[in-house]
């Protein structure tokens, strides 16, 4: 297993949280995502290390930006 952390702006509620962790989660190769929302810190666990591209994507896609 491969275990890789962004950060993330943008998050300020338990729901943000749920919104990254889902759309983070349908990345291929995926198995577990835990946010810390105080740091904006996304750790991502996955079978592989994810393309950055398809990270940068899903946390868009939940209205949030990837810094890092």
């Amino acid at each position: 297993m491969r275990e890789t952390t962004y950060t993330v702006t943008g998050m300020t509620c338990g729901h943000c949280v749920s919104s990254v962790t889902e759309e983070v989660g349908k990345i291929s190769g995926v198995t577990d995502v835990r946010v810390d929302l105080p740091t904006g810190a996304v750790t991502v666990i996955s079978s592989r290390e994810p393309e950055v591209a398809d990270v940068r994507a899903a946390v868009e896609e939940a209205g949030y930006e990837l810094t890092a």
